[in-house]
């Protein structure tokens, strides 16, 4: 038996990166699938037969607006209406880099939104439900971000700590919900360091140029700078941390931040 045969996820942010990734290896495991997401109708359902292929047992799509802290319920309500979720990804997040004098407000604001607020909405819609059936995970992506800092990131780092406190929180109030044989209800963040995903890849070409195109070398030179193993993380190397997080044995897991930043937290 698969081990997530007859569980199903909502995942944020999950049409591409590392939130696909999680989708992907889900899939592979026999979950059902809510893919999240903004895009075009051709890239929705490249993602959604992708995800099907994968192994999903269904799949279905939301592109409800994540700022709107309204539409944000009103997600994880639609997703209640036709099941439980048994797994709720919070991966969604956006960035912009600029000093702090030179941060827009409304990026912060925006940021702010997206990459915080909208985990504390779905995560109170619903955890009360898995709480009544026994058995729930949370899982947070969060980032090395939210352990240390770097310039010119303030609301995504501010959002990135905030989202770790906030799983520390959440995971005490609900620690003694269920029991070892129902699996119980946990909440942990994944913290990842630096991901192969297409939104750094503008920065690994940068670096390749560098070195007459040579893309390992461009990674390395990249990665130099924090993470000490030199290596990008798949997206799915992701998913496959989230998936053990989703085990039974891991009812006793809960209210933990884990780095998956080759090293990059240690120093």
């Amino acid at each position: 038996m698969k081990q997530l045969e007859g569980r199903r996820a909502l995942i944020t942010g999950s049409l591409r990166g590392i939130g696909f990734g999680i989708a992907q290896v889900f899939a592979r495991e026999g979950a059902e699938i809510i893919l999240h997401g903004l895009g075009d109708a051709e890239s929705i359902a490249a993602a959604k037969t992708e995800i099907l292929n994968s192994g999903a047992k269904r799949v279905d799509v939301f592109t409800h607006d994540l700022r709107d802290p309204k539409a944000v319920e009103q997600l994880v309500q639609e997703a209640l209406n036709s099941g439980a979720v048994d797994i709720l990804v919070n991966n969604a997040g956006i960035q912009h880099t600029a000093p702090t004098s030179e941060m827009p407000s409304e990026k912060w604001d925006e940021i702010i939104a997206i990459n915080l607020s909208s985990a504390f909405h779905t995560m109170r819609a619903a955890l009360p439900k898995m709480a009544e059936r026994g058995f729930g995970r949370v899982i947070n992506i969060a980032s090395v971000h939210g352990l240390v800092a770097s310039v010119s990131k303030a609301p995504y780092v501010a959002a990135k700590h905030g989202l770790v406190g906030l799983t520390k929180v959440v995971a005490l109030e609900y620690a003694n919900s269920g029991s070892r044989e129902s699996g119980g209800v946990t909440v942990n963040a994944i913290c990842p360091g630096w991901v192969e995903t297409a939104l750094i890849e503008s920065q690994i070409q940068a670096r390749a140029d560098k070195f007459g195109g040579n893309r390992d070398q461009g990674i390395a030179d990249l990665l130099s700078e924090k993470q000490p193993s030199k290596r990008l993380s798949a997206p799915t190397d992701i998913g496959e941390v989230a998936l053990w997080l989703c085990s039974k044995s891991a009812h006793n897991v809960t209210g933990t931040s884990i780095p998956v930043d080759g090293g990059w937290t240690a120093q």
